[in-house]
């Protein structure tokens, strides 16, 4: 990651940081509605008790911090294969790293396992994301790219 004066905190969250998610997680489903298989209108007028049911039964989520602001987001579903979901950056935080941290944290996260991910594929500035970090094109399942990081 190039530096340019400021430093990208990684925060891994659970439950209890649920007002926090819901903010990124909003954004991202505002602004890249194309990314996700979730909706903003799925998800707008979510009770509290929604939010915390997803962050505690996903494995790990983390959130990218910048000066105390979320600029980013990922979560990783635990088993074997890991699965890599949900990753968003911030369309002010793109180009600095955020992205290529998010991935390699979820990867760090799945240790020897393989960890796979699906993505739309006409989001060409994701797939060559996962391809920098060796993911490999597995083929089209239901309309999604899965790739494969095999360790």
């Amino acid at each position: 990651m190039a530096n340019y004066g400021f430093v990208i905190a990684i925060r891994e969250i659970g439950p209890d940081d649920w007002e926090q998610f819901r903010g990124i997680r909003l954004r991202a489903l505002a602004e890249a509605p194309h990314a996700f298989s979730s909706t903003y209108s799925g998800w707008q007028h979510a009770v509290e008790a929604r939010w915390r049911s997803r962050l505690a039964d996903v494995a790990y989520n983390t959130l990218a911090v910048d000066g105390g602001i979320a600029v980013g987001m990922v979560s990783a579903v635990d088993g074997d294969p890991v699965e890599l979901i949900s990753l968003w950056v911030a369309p002010d935080a793109r180009g600095r790293g955020v992205g290529d941290l998010l991935v390699r944290t979820v990867l760090g996260y799945a240790g020897a396992r393989p960890t796979r991910l699906n993505v739309y594929p006409d989001n060409a500035p994701a797939i060559a994301l996962y391809r920098r970090h060796g993911f490999a094109e597995l083929g089209v399942v239901e309309g999604e790219l899965q790739m494969e990081h095999a360790r």
